[in-house]
């Protein structure tokens, strides 16, 4: 957890720096994203996620790829659907028998809302429902396969370098349902926006 919140502290101090300068520098000469592709209907965004679940009641660490392709309607509400990949897991000693290597896929869909507008940072929020799966090494046992409803709430920001490429921070509070039980867990994720 402490290096999620290192990394996010990061990210925020990056964006805060990166937006100073000296008094009437390069303030004519930063890009407006202006023009026909300003609020292009499509957004296909890649990156790196860390999740922090906590399925057992002591939590682990995934590590994957998370994918979306995000359809607005109109300039600000749109719907998005996600794919999350947790290939790199492990429970440590929080399970019984413990060091399972763990592995994780979510999918699911629903609305966005973007605050897009014509500067370089674009946030947002959304909502997404759907099915997650885990499957640890332990085959055998109630940690062996496992699918459950769950879906992230969350949001976060795209910082644009080009009029159609960005760079994306987003948190997520990630709820599930679990072995009968409501589980709550987080992600960050971090990466590229492609909007077309």
């Amino acid at each position: 957890m402490r290096v999620a919140i290192f990394l996010l502290g990061i990210f925020c101090f990056s964006v805060s720096a990166g937006a100073q300068g000296p008094a009437g520098v390069g303030s004519e000469s930063g890009p407006r994203f202006t023009g026909e592709h300003d609020f292009a209907p499509w957004q296909l965004a890649v990156g790196y996620q860390y999740n922090r679940d906590n399925l057992l009641g002591s939590p682990f660490n995934t590590h994957g790829v998370n994918f979306s392709l995000t359809r607005f309607f109109g300039r600000w509400l749109g719907v998005e659907a996600q794919a999350g990949v947790g290939f790199l897991g492990n429970t440590g000693q929080t399970s019984v028998p413990p060091n399972l290597d763990v592995k994780s896929v979510f999918a699911g869909a629903g609305p966005k809302l973007a605050l897009r507008n014509h500067s370089r940072f674009e946030p947002w929020a959304h909502v997404l429902v759907g099915i997650e799966h885990y499957r640890f090494s332990q085959t055998a046992g109630v940690l062996g396969s496992n699918n459950a409803l769950a879906g992230p709430a969350g949001g976060g920001v795209d910082v644009y370098f080009t009029p159609h490429i960005a760079f994306r921070g987003e948190a997520d509070a990630v709820g599930s349902r679990f072995f009968s039980t409501n589980q709550r867990s987080f992600q960050i994720i971090g990466g590229l926006v492609y909007n077309f």
